[in-house]
């Protein structure tokens, strides 16, 4: 009875042990994943990158500064003489032709106001004055006869010594007397002119209560010396001005010249006849210009970041007309571009592909995929490209602003490219 159903307990353990098999695996499959894994993470990566390439043509290395525009030749106007100003009508702006147009006018200044004390004051000084000239020319009237009494003198004793009638000391003093009386006429005719002088004097402090105010002396007028433009009006109110005090500037527009500020650094290689290119003038496209002088001083001049530089002005010829549609005036400002070296057949590298390693330039040149780290000599620069003496040829591929985790083998690949 028991026999027939030994079979069927068998085949029942036998299914329960099959799910069972599978778990052996399980360590295998793990270790392969992680050795996948460790692969995949050893294996290099491939970096993307941009690339230039290395080229033979022209390069021009310019210094850019702002300056600012000037007339050539400005005419500082001030008046030869002291006097009353009468008031300026004229404005910046004005328009002014040489030898025509009155830029000022200059009257004798007027006296000063005398109340009735003054005027009793100098009508006293003005008497005494008169009196002092009389006084004086009396007495040369006294001294003329003196002289006149003593010449006669030394003409008798002249004749009594020539017959021996005379001592030596009486001559002598007939000849003193004549010498000291002679002395004593020319003063007095010196102290004549002095009490002349100060009799005018006494006079002109009443001259303004004996003359009357309409009668004035012709003024001085100032004629411009050039044709073009008032530039600027220090003193337009009627006032008493002295000799060399600034009136006005005047100017021709058109004879216009830039100033650049540079570095003296940069000054060191500008050349007198450099071209130059003025740019955000206000125009639409730049205009051109040549270096007429650099000047031999510099200055100090602190930056809008507080730092001390070293400037250097340079002068800046127009060669290009100004367009009338937008007229440069005096002192506005300009960017100028001064060309300092120009090469017509230079091989020259992008800048962005450079970088430095201690004292030496450096690059990645792309070599079957991969970068090659390269030291390259380098001469001029102009910011975008730099002149190449060594280091690298034509026609090869550098690599454009490296990241820092590219390092000499990496293997990389160019935007874009599959």
């Amino acid at each position: 009875m028991t026999s027939p159903s030994l079979p069927t307990v068998t085949t029942a353990r036998s299914n329960r042990r099959k799910p069972g098999t599978w778990r052996r695996f399980i360590p295998y499959v793990i270790v392969s994943a992680l050795g996948v894994a460790i692969v995949g993470g050893l294996r290099q990566r491939v970096i993307e990158v941009e690339s230039a390439t290395v080229i033979t043509g022209p390069l021009d290395v310019t210094v850019l500064e702002e300056g600012k525009t000037r007339i050539r030749h400005r005419y500082v106007i001030s008046p030869p003489i002291s006097g009353y100003l009468n008031r300026i009508a004229l404005r910046a702006g004005d328009r002014i032709a040489a030898g025509q147009t009155v830029l000022a006018t200059i009257e004798a200044q007027p006296s000063a106001f005398l109340d009735p004390r003054a005027r009793a004051e100098a009508e006293a000084r003005a008497n005494a004055a008169a009196a002092t000239k009389q006084r004086a020319e009396s007495e040369l009237e006294r001294l003329q006869a003196s002289l006149a009494l003593a010449q006669k003198e030394k003409a008798r004793a002249a004749d009594l010594k020539t017959k021996g009638a005379i001592s030596t000391k009486e001559w002598d003093t007939a000849e003193t007397q004549v010498t000291m009386i002679t002395r004593e006429l020319h003063s007095a005719e010196f102290g004549i002119r002095v009490a002349e002088f100060e009799r005018v004097q006494a006079q002109a402090a009443l001259a303004q209560v004996q003359t009357p105010a309409t009668a004035r002396s012709e003024p001085f007028t100032l004629l411009s010396p050039v044709t073009g433009f008032v530039l600027s009006v220090q003193e337009e109110s009627a006032r008493t001005v002295a000799a060399g005090v600034a009136l006005m500037e005047v100017g021709d527009p058109t004879d216009l010249e830039a100033e650049i500020e540079l570095l003296s650094s940069d000054a060191v290689g500008v050349q007198p006849g450099a071209e130059v290119s003025i740019e955000q003038w206000g125009g639409a496209a730049p205009l051109r210009g040549k270096v007429t002088v650099v000047e031999p001083g510099g200055y100090t001049k602190v930056s809008a970041l507080g730092v001390e530089e070293q400037r250097v002005k340079a002068r800046v010829e127009f060669t290009d007309p100004i367009p009338a549609t937008h007229p440069l005036g005096d002192r506005f400002r300009v960017e100028a571009r001064i060309l300092t070296w120009r090469g017509a057949n230079v091989l020259q590298v992008p800048t962005g592909a450079l970088f430095r390693r201690g004292n030496d330039w450096m690059t990645f040149v792309l070599a079957g995929g991969n970068a090659r780290l390269t030291k390259v000599e380098i001469a001029h620069n102009n910011g975008l490209a730099a002149e190449v003496r060594s280091g690298l040829q034509q026609g090869q591929s550098v690599i454009l602003h490296p990241p820092d985790a590219l390092a000499d083998g990496a293997a990389v690949k160019t935007r874009g490219a599959r």
